[in-house]
C-alpha cells in the first residue's frame, strides 16, 4: 500500500484541486507546488512549499525549467523497498515524493483556437510536466500518478481507506501514460498539419472514447465508439436508442453522402449502400424521391438530409419505421413529432461540410491503410464525348448527378437515375453486368421505368456486354471513366445502341 506523505502538485486544469489539497493538508500530506498551482493553494490557505524551496535552485528561463531537478525525480522514481535506492537518497538529502498531480500545458485548446501562431503552440508545449508523468508511472508501485481531477474523489476515499494498493496505483499509471501520449500525438500531429505532411514516416493516432456502444456488428461482438484528436463532428443523438456499431456505420454513410452533394439532398442508407438518392427544391420532396427509389430496402435505414427536417418531413418519415436520421436541423415541430416515436436515433450537424474529415482510415489484421477520402470531383469541362450521339445540356446534368451517386455505392456499383434522383441501384455485384441488371430490376420491382435514364458505373466496362445490357434496359446515356483495353469495342456498343456515352478519366471504386 502506498501511503501519502509528501505530495507534488502542478496543474493547469485546476478543477477541484483546492477541495482535494484541503483533504490532503488536512491529513498531513506535505505538499510542494509551482507557479499559479501554488499562488492558488497560498490563497486558499492551503500549506505549500515552492518548488525553489524544496530543490535550493530558483526557476529559470521563464519558468520553463523549474521541475527538472534530481530531489524532483530522485523523489518520484526512487524504489524505497530497495535498500541501494533508500541509502542513495538519505546520502543525497532526496525525500520520497509519494503523490504526484499533474496536468499539463493546455496545447490541444491552444492550437485549436483560430489564428494560433507557431510561438504560442511552442510555448504550450509542456516538458517538466510529461516527465514528472513518466517519472511518477514509471515507478507506480511506489508512486501515486493523478493526471485527471475526476480521479480526486477516488484518491480521497482510497487515502481514507488506508492507502493506495498497487493495483489502484496501476489504473492510475495506465491513465498517465495514455495521457502522456495522447498529449505528444498531438504535437506531433500539429507539427505534420503545419507542414502540410499527411502521410508523414511515423505516423501517431490518438482516439478518445466517446461513448460504449450497444454492440458490434452483431450482438456477441462489444463494440465503443472512438473520435479522434482535433475532430470537429459531434454524433451525438438529440433522442433515440443507444447507437451501435452497424447504426454508427450508416449514419457516418449517410452524413458523407449528403454533405458532398447538393442543398436539400436526401439518401437513404441501408447496410452501407445508398437505396435512395435526390435533390429537389425542399427536403420533404427529394425524401419522397429517394425513398420511392427502393421503399422496401428503405425500411430500416438512416436518414441522411442536407437541410432542414420540418414538421411535414417528420410527419411523412415517422410512417415507415426508420432507425435514425442526421440532418442540418429539426424544427421544434419536427423533435415533437420524432418524440412520440422515441426510438428513432436523431443527429444534427449544422455545418457538413465543416465537420468532413479528409482521411479514410480502414483496419486489415495486420495493419492500417489510410487514403485521402474520395472528395474529388470533375466539372462537365473535364467530361470527354466519346459517342456519335451528342448530350444536351439536360443529358450533361443527369449524367453528372448520376456520377456524384455513384462514388457512394459499392462496387462493382451502377445507379439508373434521372436528372435529381436514383431510379435503380446494382451495388458490391462481382460482375458489372450483374449490377447493370440488379439495378435495372430494382427500379422495375417497385414501378419505376429506367426507359430514357441516365446511368453512372464506377469504372470502366471491360466487354461490351454491360453496354448492351443497358440498352436492353432502356438507358439513355451512360458516364463511366474510359480506360479499358476495349475502349473501342465499349464505345461501338454504345454507337451501335444510338446511346450517349461520355468518359471522365476518373474512377470512383468502393471497396
Amino acid at each position: 500500500m502506498i501511503q501519502i506523505k509528501r505530495a507534488l502538485i502542478s496543474v493547469s486544469d485546476k478543477s477541484g484541486l483546492v477541495e482535494f489539497a484541503q483533504f490532503l493538508d488536512k491529513n498531513g500530506v506535505e505538499i510542494i507546488s509551482t507557479g499559479g498551482t501554488l499562488k492558488l493553494l497560498k490563497e486558499n490557505g492551503i500549506n505549500a512549499i515552492a518548488i525553489d524551496d524544496y530543490t535550493g535552485f530558483p526557476e529559470i528561463l521563464d519558468g520553463r525549467v523549474k521541475t527538472l531537478h534530481p530531489k524532483v525525480h530522485g523523489g518520484l522514481l526512487g524504489v524505497v523497498s530497495n535498500p541501494t535506492h533508500k541509502e542513495k537518497m538519505e546520502e543525497l538529502g532526496i525525500p520520497k515524493i509519494d503523490l504526484v498531480v499533474v496536468n499539463l500545458y493546455p496545447f490541444l485548446k491552444t492550437v485549436s483556437k483560430p489564428g494560433v501562431v507557431l510561438e504560442e503552440a511552442i510555448e504550450n508545449i509542456d516538458i517538466g510536466g510529461p516527465s514528472m508523468i513518466r517519472s511518477a508511472a514509471k515507478n507506480y508501485k511506489h508512486t501515486l500518478v493523478l493526471t485527471d481531477p475526476s480521479d480526486y474523489k477516488e484518491v480521497q476515499g482510497l487515502i481514507s481507506g488506508g492507502g493506495i494498493s498497487e493495483e489502484a496505483a496501476a489504473g492510475y499509471m495506465r491513465k498517465a501514460f495514455s495521457h502522456t501520449a495522447m498529449y505528444d500525438t498531438a504535437i506531433s500531429s500539429w507539427f505534420n498539419v503545419q507542414a502540410g505532411d499527411r502521410f508523414p514516416d511515423v505516423l501517431n493516432l490518438s482516439f478518445l472514447k466517446k461513448q460504449k456502444l450497444r454492440y458490434g456488428e452483431n450482438p456477441h461482438q462489444s463494440a465503443a465508439f472512438y473520435e479522434p484528436l482535433f475532430v470537429k463532428s459531434d454524433f451525438s443523438p438529440l433522442q433515440g436508442k443507444e447507437l451501435s456499431f452497424n447504426n454508427m456505420l450508416d449514419f457516418d454513410a449517410a452524413f458523407h453522402i449528403s454533405s458532398l452533394l447538393p442543398e436539400n439532398t436526401v439518401c437513404i442508407i441501408k447496410h452501407l449502400n445508398p437505396c435512395g438518392i435526390a435533390y429537389a427544391d425542399d427536403p420533404l420532396e427529394a425524401f419522397r424521391l429517394a425513398r420511392r427509389t427502393d421503399p422496401i430496402s428503405a425500411f430500416g435505414g438512416v436518414i441522411g438530409i442536407k437541410g432542414i427536417v420540418n414538421g411535414e418531413l417528420a410527419s411523412v418519415i415517422n410512417e415507415n419505421f426508420v432507425e435514425g436520421v442526421i440532418a442540418q436541423k429539426f424544427t421544434p415541430e419536427a423533435l415533437e413529432l420524432f418524440s412520440k416515436k422515441p426510438n428513432i436515433r436523431l443527429i444534427e450537424i449544422e455545418d457538413f461540410k465543416e465537420a468532413l474529415d479528409e482521411l479514410d482510415l480502414r483496419p486489415i489484421h495486420h495493419g492500417l491503410l489510410i487514403q485521402d477520402r474520395d472528395y474529388t470531383t470533375i466539372t462537365e469541362n473535364d467530361l470527354k464525348i466519346v459517342s456519335k450521339k451528342q448530350p444536351t445540356p439536360d443529358d450533361i446534368r443527369g449524367l453528372m448527378f448520376a456520377w456524384s451517386c455513384v462514388r457512394f455505392i459499392k462496387s462493382n456499383a451502377i445507379v439508373y437515375t434521372e436528372e435529381n434522383a436514383t431510379l435503380g441501384i446494382g451495388a458490391g455485384q462481382m460482375s458489372r453486368v450483374d449490377s447493370v441488371q440488379l439495378g435495372a430490376n430494382k427500379a422495375l420491382n417497385v414501378g419505376l421505368s429506367v426507359v430514357g435514364s441516365y446511368v453512372a458505373s464506377d469504372a470502366f466496362f471491360p466487354f461490351r456486354d454491360g453496354i448492351d445490357a443497358l440498352a436492353k434496359a432502356g438507358a439513355k446515356a451512360i458516364i463511366q471513366p474510359g480506360g479499358s483495353v476495349r475502349d473501342p469495342e465499349v464505345i461501338q456498343a454504345a454507337d451501335e445502341h444510338g446511346l450517349i456515352m461520355v468518359f471522365t478519366g476518373m474512377r470512383h471504386f468502393r471497396h
